[in-house]
């Protein structure tokens, strides 16, 4: 008989993507207690070791994904400068465990769920009881009882386990007015990719195909270019399946993609085409990235108009910037291009309503599963947008958890309380800034350290970084003691990654595809603050001193809540820079 074990916690996250890691982290850190549950034995989902996808986000200057996001990639800079797949996985491992409010559940798969039906708030017939988890590696059932569970699985796993309602495929392009093709709707998605990834030596390496697998010829790759020269070059086209179940066939076509990766390798090194005689085979994917399954339908579903229109939404808790980028169903087979790259009017706004369930009380969800249709998808689908999902789900769940609130319960109570929370926590939300306090327009610092906004942006109008030099300290003297709730610091670090001389791909991606011998070493971005002092003076003459050496963060938020005198920041040391360059240093 199978052991069985019972954990009961706040929030359960089915998933442990860049959707789910950042959903877990988020509620974990505003103090709830957080189960995550995830089928492999490695964090990162389609970016982990196991896939090797990119995390792509939104384009454009001074776009970048902040929050945990940036200090994942801040991190990696400092610990992974050679871009290393291993400890890349051992960053994102790290990342969570170092969370007290997190209980790590790997290899284990979500299996069943408990469901009571009635008529619940806000018009919810079904709330979870719990889910079960098989551990496969110490053979155990485990049951969690959780007040919010949250699907980050990217195959929407909660969704058949509750009959939390779903959509799959492609809409018409009557329904909701988008600009697809599509005339009739049908299930047809995008397909799965077996990434193949080269490494570049200093001796000839031969390749020998094996027997029975298809040979690939110049015919097969009319409408697909090779440039394993490029950096850019990750085999993304080696898809598969759109035309067929993802989910149900996943098995049959990863066999398939392996025959199709294996036949792209030989073509290359065997055809005479390319000068990749000294490559050898660095990785090729035993599981299949997956791009798109079952879609969640929440309160509201986010559609190609709203994106192409920048619609302004007043739950805007994230934001988008990837291309509609739709690739055919039948992958590699298609007999033209591979995807359309529409742009779009980066960053566009994401609603908060688009991520929590319309049937199911208690569930969320973050990650490529959101409530969407097909063409707003193929551009929110991309791991950054997801992250910032999750970081808004997770902060949403701390504070339904805390005041007694459903998701619903949040849009109609505590929308801003949720926005005001994301933005301490150094994400950006177009249209949106801080609160601070209006006392500090008095201050005689420039009007840009205290204006709301912690990055230049063409959103954020007259925002500039201001600049001091190493041990000048910055300051707020109070003529009479004032009450202050939270002080607020953001460095500059260098969201262009300009201050790395390296090309755009480079710069763009926290990993790397293939390795050639002159790829670069990274660095920190030399513009963002190594080591600073704040501190706070209060009125009883005691004084709070925050400490920071060997910093890799963007930012410092903290709360004070008590009366205060004086807040005075030093910068001691940057990554490089001979002066401290800051974007917001204010209260509230």
């Amino acid at each position: 008989m199978l052991n069985k074990k019972t954990i009961n916690t706040d929030l359960c996250v089915v998933g442990g993507g860049i959707a789910g890691m950042c959903a877990a982290i988020s509620a974990a850190r505003h103090g709830i207690r957080v189960v995550l549950m995830h089928e492999r034995p490695v964090l990162g989902g389609n970016a982990s070791s196991e896939i090797r996808m990119w995390v792509c986000g939104a384009h454009g200057e001074n776009n970048r994904e902040t929050g945990i996001l940036e200090e994942i990639a801040l991190e990696n800079l400092y610990r992974n400068p050679n871009k290393n797949w291993y400890l890349w996985d051992n960053i994102l491992y790290d990342f969570i465990k170092r969370e007290e409010n997190i209980t790590l559940l790997l290899n284990c798969t979500c299996i069943d769920a408990e469901c009571e039906s009635g008529e619940f708030e806000d018009g919810r017939s079904i709330r979870i009881k719990s889910v079960t988890g098989y551990s496969m590696t110490t053979q155990t059932m485990i049951k969690v009882n959780s007040h919010f569970y949250c699907d980050s699985s990217g195959d929407s796993i909660l969704a058949p386990l509750t009959g939390a309602q779903f959509r799959i495929g492609r809409e018409s392009a009557d329904e909701f007015g988008e600009d697809t093709s599509v005339k009739v709707p049908d299930n047809m998605t995008m397909g799965n990719s077996c990434l193949l990834l080269g490494r570049e030596t200093t001796k000839n390496i031969p390749y020998i195909h094996p027997d029975g697998f298809k040979k690939f010829t110049d015919e097969d790759f009319k409408f697909r270019e090779i440039h394993p020269e490029s950096p850019w070059e990750n085999f993304w086209y080696l898809e598969l399946g759109g035309n067929r179940d993802t989910i149900h066939e996943a098995e049959d076509i990863a066999c398939e993609l392996k025959e199709l990766a294996l036949g792209t390798w030989d073509y290359m090194k065997n055809s005479g085409k390319y000068n990749v005689d000294t490559w050898e085979l660095d990785f090729l994917s035993a599981l299949p990235g997956k791009r798109e399954s079952r879609r969640m339908v929440g309160e509201y579903i986010i559609t190609e108009c709203d994106i192409r229109d920048c619609k302004v939404f007043d739950d805007t808790v994230a934001y988008g910037g990837w291309p509609i980028d739709d690739h055919f169903p039948m992958g590699f087979y298609h007999r033209s291009n591979a995807n359309t790259d529409i742009k779009t009017p980066a960053p566009y706004p994401l609603p908060y309503r688009a991520l929590y369930s319309k049937n199911v009380e208690n569930l969320y969800f973050a990650g490529r599963n959101i409530s969407m249709t097909h063409m707003a998808m193929s551009s929110i689908r991309v791991m950054a947008t997801c992250g910032l999902l999750g970081q808004a789900v997770g902060t949403a769940a701390a504070i339904a958890c805390k005041d007694s609130l459903t998701p619903h319960g949040v849009y109609k109570q505590a929308i801003g309380k949720l926005k005001e929370l994301l933005m301490d926590d150094d994400c950006f939300i177009p249209y949106a800034k801080r609160r601070v306090s209006e006392s500090i327009s008095k201050s005689m610092l420039s009007p840009s350290l205290y204006d709301g906004y912690d990055r230049v942006h063409r959103l954020n109008e007259g925002k500039s970084v201001t600049s001091f030099g190493l041990h000048e300290p910055i300051e707020y003297i109070f003529d009479k003691a004032e009450a202050i709730e939270s002080v607020h610091v953001t460095f500059d670090s260098d969201l262009n990654r300009e201050t790395l001389d390296v090309d755009s791909c480079e710069k763009g991606h926290m990993t790397r595809a293939n390795v050639m011998l002159n790829s670069p070493v990274m660095h920190m971005p030399t513009t963002l603050a190594k080591a600073f002092v704040l501190t706070v003076t209060l009125e009883n003459g005691k004084v709070l001193t925050f400490d920071r050496k060997n910093n890799r963060k963007r930012y410092f938020h903290t709360d004070i809540g008590d009366k205060v005198i004086k807040i005075s920041l030093i910068i001691t040391e940057t990554w490089g820079d001979s002066n401290a360059r800051v974007l917001s240093f204010d209260y509230r």
